[in-house]
């Protein structure tokens, strides 16, 4: 329980100004102040108890993820003020209302991914999302670490990786059909040491690190800086620089020896500061990646007709089920977004259902383990509302309600397939979301409604009980406002938070389910 109690001192304490020191407190009777906390082992791992009584706040946990999402709930009862940093009125006394919960998580995967390729958060502004994450209870961090904007982790045997490949000469500015520019050169990365830093604050909230290294597309950033990945056959990859534009680009890894000997070096270190107790899971990526290239490619071309296989598509399933193989003989899962079913997927691989959930439906019958994420559902990276003044509109309108009737599970379903499903996250990819607050602001409060999708066993979608949400909401923003959130208001932007006259790419009317 020691790592519970140094949190809830970092939290509840700093915010109370109580010392929550050991074995502090009454030892009974009206008015009593202890906060007890303990170990059940009958107790689902992430299921917790929380008692008020007159004698003290009782916290128990099935393991110490479960005490946790315990004490986050404590910290909730407590009020606004209990997020944050200070007391604000030294000496307050603090009430927490008597109440017996029991409660457990319905899905056992409840994550958010961040992009810091297009747009790169600092290390704090990352443990920051991470202390976020613990407290709506989510307890995964899928970390998308490369893609051809830039590579943001450094890797010792690869140094230009960093080098070259963190940094772009410029930045296009809204949506990629945009004509605004900004000229900065724009990039950083993460060392080593702060790689392991963010996994270890993770593992104390009992959050797991999903690391991504995208295999074979969306590779421009590496070729840039190592040309020889690249179909050296077909384009001038020495000519390549990190991409300054968004989409998705058509200079993808070559099928060589030499470029699975690049990456398995790079998926060493890798491994090495991403630990198999904290990240059971590497992610391959494996979406969107162009053909074009393979097709022209006399190598490649080669290279399909040396291993019998019938076209591009099982050229890029055989990328994936060299690094399958190569992963699940050092003790680790892959997981790749829905293409990697293209061509055929290995046995033990796992499937982020992104384009909808067709992906997800297809791999779980086939008996493979999915995270159902659909792009027309839960990308948090699409608009809010449909009025003029949301900053740089993509996509469909997620509206918070929207959110809060999204279903992880499908209808339809067969009993075994939805054993599959270990759960959901919602994706935040950040073309057009340049910094902290606008991270915030895409974010924030959709993740709480997907939060309680995520950890709720709750009605149909059409039966759910949103005007309660709201109102619960209510309190929340409060808690959100302490917490230095900028989140969208319910009301809309507020002026700062507007980018007028930057191009988006709205799609009208609703998102299909697919």
């Amino acid at each position: 329980t020691e790592g519970v109690a140094r949190l809830l001192r970092a939290t509840v304490g700093a915010a109370t100004g109580a010392p929550l020191a050991d074995g502090a407190g009454s030892t009974g009777g009206s008015g009593a102040s202890r906060v007890v906390l303990a170990l059940d082992a009958a107790l689902a791992p992430e299921a917790y108890g929380l008692v008020v009584d007159a004698d003290a706040v009782r916290i128990t946990g099935g393991t110490p993820a479960g005490l946790l999402h315990g004490a986050q709930t404590f910290r909730q009862l407590l009020g606004p003020d209990a997020f944050r940093r200070a007391p604000l009125a030294p000496g307050r006394v603090w009430e927490v209302p008597a109440v017996e919960i029991a409660d457990e998580p319905r899905f056992g995967w409840r994550g958010m991914l961040l992009d810091v390729c297009r747009h790169f958060l600092p290390k704090d502004d990352v443990l920051r999302y991470l202390d976020l994450l613990s407290a709506h209870k989510l307890n995964v961090f899928h970390f998308h670490l490369n893609d051809d904007q830039g590579w943001r982790v450094e890797i010792k045997r690869h140094p230009r990786l960093t080098e070259v490949g963190a940094w772009r000469s410029r930045t296009r500015y809204g949506h990629r059909d945009s004509d605004l520019w900004d000229e900065t050169p724009y990039g950083g990365y993460y060392t080593q040491d702060d790689i392991r830093e963010i996994v270890a604050y993770a593992a104390e909230r009992h959050i797991r690190v999903v690391p991504e290294i995208d295999i074979p597309g969306h590779a421009q950033a590496a070729i840039a800086a190592y040309p020889e990945l690249g179909n050296t056959d077909v384009v001038d990859t020495a000519a390549l620089t990190v991409w300054d534009s968004w989409g998705v680009s058509p200079n993808v890894l070559a099928p060589t020896e030499h470029t699975l000997r690049f990456y398995e070096g790079v998926l060493e270190e890798i491994l090495e500061l991403f630990p198999a107790e904290t990240s059971p899971f590497v992610h391959i990526g494996g979406d969107e990646c162009p053909k074009d290239q393979w097709k022209q490619s006399p190598l490649a071309q080669a290279r399909i007709a040396e291993l019998s296989l019938k076209d591009e598509e099982e050229l890029q399933s055989w990328f994936i089920r060299h690094f399958d193989t190569w992963l699940s003989a050092r003790g680790r899962r892959l997981i790749g977004w829905d293409e990697i079913l293209e061509g055929g997927l290995a046995e033990g691989a796992a499937v982020s259902s992104w384009r909808g959930y067709a992906g997800g439906i297809a791999a779980a019958e086939a008996g493979h383990d999915v995270v159902m994420c659909p792009e027309q559902q839960v990308y948090l990276d699409h608009r809010q509302d449909g009025g003029p003044d949301e900053p740089m509109p993509i996509g469909y309108v997620r509206t918070l309600e929207d959110v809060y009737r999204f279903e992880p599970v499908p209808p339809g379903l067969s009993e075994e397939a939805v054993r599959h499903i270990l759960g959901t996250q919602a994706n935040v990819w950040t073309e057009v979301m340049q910094n902290r607050a606008r991270v915030d602001y895409q974010v924030f409060p959709r993740l709480a409604a997907f939060a309680e999708v995520a950890w709720s066993a709750l009605p149909a979608p059409a039966d759910r009980d949103f005007t309660g949400f709201a109102a619960r909401m209510t309190d929340h923003y409060a808690r959100l406002d302490a917490l230095g959130v900028d989140y969208r208001r319910p009301g809309g932007p507020l002026p700062w938070q507007r980018r007028p006259g930057v191009l988006g790419r709205p799609i009208e009317g609703a998102p299909p389910v697919v």
